[in-house]
């Protein structure tokens, strides 16, 4: 069994970012329209705004504010399909003979995103990239205890996915919207996380959106299902 403390969380989809969003979002929750609008981040420089793509600028609005406070710590972010519309992009140059963007090349990579919030952060703090399927949610969390057993006393997590590209939808199932949801950890036994064997219904959303649900509610406890593994999460209570 996996414990941990959820200290704090913050969330963005199209047209939901604030904590009375998101309470409404878990009420009645809807597949928001995405009209491509670009989340705030104001407190970077213009010259490296215009580096970030959307997908980054999600995690960093997500995250930044939770890690303000903070100080240097290890982060974790998990994305299943990463920079799908940079690395489309890349693939339709290659095709049609185009010379390619080393500049392109090198921020469509899988932890392109951590490699530039180390640099604008000035955080050389262990961090970590993971692409784990359907259940990137607990894989991270995973990650994230065990550098939290080895002595951090916070961790960073982000998960984050982008639309995909209109070539891709029929294969990418599982991005119903754009989302990044970032949780700030730490060590306690608020949370626990236990693996089962165990086949079951998939969420009606994805698992971190399905977390935010429970974090906006008195839920203390989900099970998510991937393959054949069960995910059990409680909540204990105060």
């Amino acid at each position: 069994m996996t414990q941990f403390r959820i200290e704090h969380w913050r969330a963005w989809a199209p047209g939901l970012d604030s904590t009375a969003d998101w309470h409404a979002w878990q009420q009645a929750p809807f597949a928001p329209q995405d009209g491509g609008e670009q989340p705030d981040v104001g407190f970077l420089p213009a010259l490296q705004r215009r580096r970030l793509s959307r997908l980054a600028r999600m995690a960093f609005h997500v995250a930044w504010p939770l890690a303000e406070a903070c100080g240097p710590m290890p982060l974790v972010f998990a994305s299943r399909h990463g920079e799908t519309p940079r690395t489309l992009a890349i693939l339709s140059d290659l095709a049609h003979d185009e010379p390619l963007s080393p500049t392109q090349f090198s921020l469509s990579v899988h932890n392109a995103i951590i490699g530039l919030w180390s640099i604008q952060r000035g955080d050389t703090s262990e961090m970590t990239a993971l692409a784990a399927e359907g259940d990137g949610l607990e894989q991270a969390m995973l990650e994230a205890a065990t550098l939290l057993g080895e002595g951090a006393p916070g961790v960073l997590l982000i998960v984050a996915e982008e639309t995909p590209p209109e070539l891709y939808r029929p294969f990418i199932d599982d991005v119903p919207f754009p989302y990044a949801v970032a949780l700030l950890l730490r060590p306690g036994t608020d949370w626990q996380l236990q693996l089962a064997e165990g086949s079951g219904p998939r969420t009606a959303w994805p698992h971190a959106l399905e977390l935010v649900r429970a974090l906006s509610s008195d839920v203390d406890s989900l099970q998510h299902h991937w393959k054949r593994r069960q995910w059990n999460w409680s909540r204990s209570k105060a």
